[in-house]
């Protein structure tokens, strides 16, 4: 088939709705099919096939700074639809100065494909997204399979769009995270001091500064194990702030800072923790980064207790926290720190668990969805009409 991954922003940005894309294109790429991205201000050197339909400009939203593009122009969306396309894959929610005007171009006998990425954390940021949805019902008729990441995903985009999808969750290529844990652990030693990792911006609500508190609270009774190590790994507008909250917890001798990790060094240093620490707050309709700490990690992976991670540690709910309660953030962080066989037997579950997350499972689901969406444009194109929407 040939595909058009069609996504409102960059791909040089490192989010997880460019996860998403890349993961699955390269994947699909390497079963054969001709794979295009449709984009918009995209520059890296390592992809081809990318077609940049307009600029973008940068906002804040869910507590992120994203960007959005301007009117792209028709000629250029043309140009780029004139290459035959079997199927688009829209990521959703879609600007409709971008997405939505490729959407509107598409031939009829084109399958359309979206799939639904946000649970948004604000209530501004939540009744933005309903708007959105009421101005984009009428072209949801266009589309012929709406898939979202997450059930709370979809049961969001449910309201917010009127349209009901099937789950598909982000695909994450999981094998050079499994190498690092099978390395970790055949170098681990039990005389290795404690180290606990967390990986992601640092922002309020991805929980660095509640993981602090938690283990400023340990600290102040006492309980930290002897040569404990902490890494706060990633950029962010917090990372002064962090700076200070570790030295006035009394942890400047404990917490590193080591900034931005590239994806080349995300797996070993994953593995290399026996608590991995992602206590998100909320606003998260997926967790890549969970996923990739449940199949890395020697250890146990503590994550924040919102709709998004719970979808992911399905089975692991014994690992969810609530970051704002900090006494049971840090006794879960204390038990975990004082249990190796606790942490030894979670890893094990973990790497299990994080097996349907694959690109291949998760790659062959979506091929399934595609093809079904091919017999309803092809329906559409023959008859004139829409094809109806299946029961929920």
């Amino acid at each position: 088939m040939r595909v058009g991954l069609v996504i409102d922003d960059s791909l040089d940005r490192p989010d997880g709705v460019q996860q998403n894309v890349l993961t699955l294109g390269r994947w699909l790429a390497s079963q054969g099919h001709d794979v295009h991205y449709l984009t918009s201000t995209t520059t890296r050197p390592d992809l081809a096939q990318v077609h940049n339909l307009a600029r973008n400009v940068s906002v804040r939203f869910n507590g992120n700074r994203l960007s959005t593009p301007g009117r792209a122009p028709a000629r250029a969306i043309d140009e780029a639809l004139a290459l035959g396309f079997d199927v688009l894959h829209v990521q959703m929610p879609y600007s409709p100065l971008l997405a939505g005007r490729v959407i509107r171009r598409a031939p009829r006998g084109t399958a359309v494909v979206v799939t639904f990425h946000i649970l948004p954390l604000t209530v501004a940021a939540r009744a933005a997204t309903h708007a959105l949805g009421l101005v984009q019902r009428r072209q949801m008729r266009r589309i012929d399979a709406v898939l979202a990441v997450s059930g709370a995903a979809e049961e969001f985009m449910r309201g917010a769009f009127g349209v009901a999808g099937q789950v598909a969750p982000n695909p994450v290529g999981l094998e050079p995270f499994r190498a690092a844990r099978r390395a970790a652990l055949a170098a681990a030693s039990p005389d290795d001091a404690p180290r606990v990792v967390f990986l992601g911006r640092l922002v309020e609500r991805k929980g660095a500064g509640a993981l602090l508190d938690a283990l400023g609270l340990l600290a102040g009774q006492g309980t930290l194990p002897s040569g404990l190590e902490v890494v706060l790994a990633g950029t962010g507008p917090q990372r002064d702030r962090l700076m200070r909250s570790a030295q006035e917890h009394g942890l400047g001798d404990v917490v590193t800072f080591p900034g931005f990790v590239a994806e080349e060094d995300k797996a070993a240093l994953l593995a290399s923790a026996d608590i991995v620490a992602l206590p998100s707050l909320g606003g998260e309709s997926f967790g890549i980064s969970v996923v990739e700490a449940l199949a890395a990690s020697r250890g146990v992976v503590l994550a924040g207790d919102n709709p998004g991670y719970r979808s992911v540690m399905d089975g692991l709910t014994d690992q969810l926290v609530d970051p704002q309660d900090t006494p049971a953030f840090a006794a879960a962080l204390a038990a975990r720190l004082a249990d190796p066989a606790a942490r030894r037997a979670a890893s094990e579950r973990q790497s299990a668990a994080a097996e349907q997350f694959d690109v291949e499972v998760v790659g062959q689901a979506v091929l399934g969805h595609y093809a079904r969406a091919l017999d309803a444009a092809g329906r559409r194109s023959t008859s004139g009409a829409e094809p109806a929407r299946p029961a929920r």
